[in-house]
Formats: C-alpha cells, sequence, structure tokens
C-alpha cells in the first residue's frame, strides 16, 4: 500500500496570540493513543492540548478537519531520552539555544516532538553551563529536561567518553544535581563509581538515575535500584556482560518490573537475537537513538574531543573502529523495532513514545493522545514508518 503526500494547511504560528483559538481536528485511517489502536479516528485540539478521541463521523460539524492521506496512521509524538546532536550539532560542543534548536529541527524530521539533549562525560562547569542553557528555553520547545551521561562512570566500560573526563561526583556535582528546576533530569552513572547513598540523594530530588557504563555486578545493581535506580542506559552496551556465575547489572534491571531501559535498535549496536531476549524480561523497554550530528544533517563526519568520528554504512566510527553513538533516528528505530524484533507496530510505538513519558514521570502529559495531553503528534505510512507530518503542542512544524 502506497500513501501519498499529505497537503496541511500550515497552522498559526506559536508566538501568535491567537494559536490555536479556534478548535481543529486531525483525522487518520488509524489513530493510536499510546495503548490501543482506533480506526476512522480523529483527535481535536485546542490551545495545543487533544480535547477529544474518537470517531471521525462525530467530529463537531463546525469544527475543521485535516484528513490525513488514505491508510495513513497518527499516533503520540516520539520522544528520544538519549540525543547527544543531530543537524550537524553536537550538544557538547554548542550548548547554546541555538545549537539545541537546530538539533530539535533535525530530529523533528522523523517524528520526534520530545527529547533530552545528552551532555557526554565533561567538566562541572561544562554541566553548569549546558543546564543554564537548557532551563532558558521556552516552553513548548521539544525539550524536555537533560540527560547527563557521566561523568561518573567506569573507566574500564568508558566507550568513546573522555576518561580524563571521568571522576567521582563531587559535593558541586550533587548541588547541581539536586538543585530545584523545571523539566526532567536525567543522570547515567555507573553504581560502584558513586558514593553510598548518592543514587538516593538524586531520586529525593526528583532525579531520573540509569545505569550506564558499568561494571556493577548483580548486587551492586541491586543496592542501586532499592536505592531508586529505575534506568539503564543502552541496555547491553558499555556494560558488565551477563554472565553464568555474574548476571551483572543486565540481569538485574531485566527481571525488575518497575526499571526501564533503553534499547539502540539499529542492528549494529546490539544483535537483534539479544534486544529479543531482553524483552521476555519484565522490565520495560524504551527506544532511544544515542544520536550524533549526522542525523539530519549534511555532513558524514565530526569530532568528538577532538576524535574525528566518520558515519560508514549507517554506524559512526571512530578512527580506532570504535561505535561512537549513531546515526540513528526514531522513526527508523521503530521500523527496525519491527522488522528487526519481531514486535508490533503499536508495541514500537509505546517504546518510542509512552514508556519514555512514564519513565520521566510525564506520563499523565506526553506519550499518549488523550484528553488533557500535550498534543505532540507524528503522522506516517505504517508500512515504512516514513513520516509524513509532526505536530508539536498542536502546531504542524514538519509537513511532507
Amino acid at each position: 500500500m502506497q500513501i501519498g503526500r499529505a497537503t496541511f494547511r500550515r497552522l498559526p504560528a506559536r508566538n501568535d496570540e491567537m494559536m490555536d483559538a479556534q478548535p481543529y481536528a486531525v483525522a487518520a485511517a488509524t489513530v493510536f493513543d499510546g495503548s490501543m489502536a482506533h480506526s476512522n479516528s480523529a483527535v481535536l485540539i485546542e490551545e495545543g492540548c487533544i480535547q477529544w478521541l474518537g470517531r471521525r463521523a462525530d467530529v463537531p460539524r463546525h469544527v475543521p478537519i485535516h484528513d490525513l492521506p488514505s491508510g495513513c496512521w497518527l499516533a503520540p509524538g516520539f520522544i528520544d531520552l538519549q540525543v547527544n546532536g543531530g543537524g550537524d550539532v553536537l550538544f557538547n560542543e554548542d550548548p547554546t539555544p541555538a545549537g539545541i534548536a537546530q538539533i530539535v529541527a533535525a530530529h523533528r524530521r522523523f517524528g520526534t516532538t520530545a527529547l533530552l539533549p545528552t551532555l557526554i562525560s565533561n567538566t562541572h562547569e561544562k554541566m553548569v553551563t549546558a543546564l543554564q542553557v537548557v532551563q532558558q528555553l521556552p516552553a513548548n520547545f521539544g525539550v524536555l529536561g537533560i540527560h547527563f551521561e557521566g561523568p561518573f562512570l567506569s573507566r574500564e566500560k568508558c566507550g568513546v567518553h573522555d576518561p580524563a573526563q571521568l571522576r567521582r561526583p563531587t559535593d558541586a556535582d550533587l548541588r547541581l544535581l539536586v538543585s530545584p528546576r523545571p523539566g526532567a533530569t536525567l543522570v547515567t552513572l555507573a553504581p560502584e563509581e558513586v558514593p553510598e547513598g548518592f543514587i538516593a540523594e538524586l531520586v529525593r530530588a526528583g532525579v531520573r538515575v540509569s545505569l550506564g557504563h558499568s561494571m556493577a555486578t548483580y548486587v551492586e545493581t541491586k543496592k542501586a535500584l532499592a536505592e531508586g535506580l529505575t534506568g539503564c542506559t543502552h541496555l547491553f552496551n558499555a556494560m558488565r556482560p551477563l554472565a553464568s556465575r555474574e548476571p551483572g547489572p543486565i540481569a538485574a534491571v531485566l527481571e525488575t518490573a518497575n526499571a526501564w531501559f533503553g534499547m539502540i535498535a539499529d542492528g549494529v549496536h546490539v544483535d537483534p537475537a539479544m534486544l529479543r531476549l531482553a524483552l521476555r524480561g519484565t522490565a520495560r523497554p524504551m527506544l532511544v537513538t544515542d544520536a550524533m550530528p549526522p542525523v539530519g544533517g549534511r555532513r558524514q563526519s565530526f569530532l568528538l574531543d577532538g576524535d574525528p568520528v566518520e558515519v560508514r554504512d549507517a554506524t559512526c566510527l571512530r578512527w580506532d573502529g570504535r561505535l561512537a553513538g549513531s546515526a540513528l533516528d526514531m522513526a527508523s528505530a521503530v521500523r527496525n523495532c519491527v522488522r528487526l524484533l519481531d514486535v508490533p507496530l503499536t508495541a514500537a510505538l509505546r517504546y518510542a513514545s509512552r514508556e519514555p513519558a512514564t519513565f520521566l514521570g510525564l506520563g499523565d502529559r506526553f506519550g499518549a493522545l488523550a484528553s488533557g495531553y500535550q498534543a505532540d503528534m507524528v503522522a506516517f505510512a505504517p508500512e515504512n514508518v516514513r513520516v509524513i507530518a509532526t505536530w508539536v503542542a498542536g502546531k504542524c512544524v514538519v509537513a511532507g
């Protein structure tokens, strides 16, 4: 089934006081609300939020309807919790409003309506700068907060993180991370590299804590989970491997029902068979990209801590052959999840929206098409997850 290109009336600009003053509806052959699919349905949007979801035939006559092409799906916008860059910008190198705007715009082309700019292990001063910039961004910008991937990581499992930047947390680091702020804060750390009680202090302040780049044992991971750690960053990558007599963090996380794990479903970072195995556990999966500057950009190379990284066979590789993030976008991740992991499209969509929103504690506003939720949506062709349109807070920001 081939789906034609959509034609949309351009919605008012975000800064227009009349933005969304009049309700409108978007109708599709299938509307996935985050839990279940509805045929021949529509969502009614007003003031950037979803007011109603129901049959297209029941949309009030006075409400204009934007009909998607025949066969098209409408779903919650994708939420990516690990975005190092995009649009030829690396967050580490350009932690500015303009840099983030370029990253956000690049990922919107692939259905991502909200993300966490991710700072790869760096100095305390760079962490302060990155956090201040994120806090200055306007509402409905598509940034839900910030992700600090490191620097409290294992040197043995540092991957392409600069070993010179890795350290144990200081009092200044703790004060920075627990300071009150709007938006979400996600910290990836190695539990064995932080003091006892550090994870609990972060969690008490509302920080989401994820294990990553770690040589933690099974027992150490279970202790961290008891302190409040609830995430696992790019499962299988840069962590103690699963072994018969030391199951390590992988087993500890996968058997924990209230834990989430990120999957880089590009067919390269992790063999699909391993991710299929992970999906049989009780932990909750999320799709992430670990995206680097080439996603949505024009250049196929960039520098990471002064080291050249090139995209070869759709994979970001450092000069020494090490993986350095990915060239993956969320639409491709959803498509790969269906094709490589043999999961239903509805499950893949949930991994890309509902689960990350819930993990961040934002599941009451994001990740679903339901009354009261922000109207972040993606329209796509179901056979190949080709994005046709993307909406953020009710505004059509990408129209194909």
